[in-house]
């Protein structure tokens, strides 16, 4: 529970900085920040078919609130670091796709499917977010690899699960892992091959 209110909590702190660039009043942010942390674990369960962990736990609602709330106050201060919103976002993305593969695990589904749903529940909420805010979704960013280290991170749990390894440990490790991955992605500007090659003087 810890490491999925966590979770929900630093996608959340990057729905409202999203909400606080565009311009968006106090209630925009909290409602961006929990399409933000919420929506990849209610798509997540609602493909489990069991009532969204949000509504069976209301103290989730508590993180958006959080989050716009530090926004409000120390927004002038992040401002100056362009990359603030990625690094949470880089931090939420790491713990839901961990936490959602184990949950697609723990009840029952089969490994692949578990591993998706992981993958699902990483990029879900961010890809909500930027689709709200009108912003081209991260996800589809051609110089960018948002989806692969969510989809490492899920296969990782996975790959633990099936070796006997369930601890809340492992998951906490192989979300440090994607967030390290993520932040290197941004930092090195790597990315996967484009579906077409470009030839000099394309469009």
């Amino acid at each position: 529970m810890l490491l999925e209110f966590l979770g929900t909590f630093f996608f959340a702190i990057s729905g409202s900085l999203l909400a606080a660039h565009r311009g968006f009043d106090i209630f925009g942010s909290v409602l961006l920040g929990a399409l933000t942390g919420l929506g990849g674990g209610v798509v997540r369960d609602l493909i489990l078919g069991v009532t969204p962990t949000a509504f069976t736990q209301p103290i989730y609602f508590l993180a958006p609130v959080a989050a716009a709330t530090l926004v409000f106050f120390l927004y002038a201060a992040v401002e100056r670091f362009p990359r603030t919103l990625l690094v949470f976002d880089a931090a939420g993305l790491g713990l839901f796709c961990t936490t959602g593969a184990a949950k697609a695990l723990e009840l029952g589904m089969n490994p692949v499917a578990a591993a998706l749903l992981g993958l699902t529940t990483g990029v879900g909420g961010g890809l909500l977010r930027d689709v709200v805010a009108n912003r081209d979704p991260e996800l589809f960013n051609p110089d960018d690899i948002y989806a692969v280290p969510a989809m490492v991170g899920a296969a990782l749990v996975t790959v633990a699960w099936l070796a006997g390894w369930h601890a809340p440990l492992v998951q906490m490790l192989a979300g440090v892992l994607v967030f390290a991955f993520r932040l290197s992605s941004l930092r090195f500007g790597w990315h996967v091959p484009h579906a077409v090659v470009h030839r000099r003087g394309d469009a």
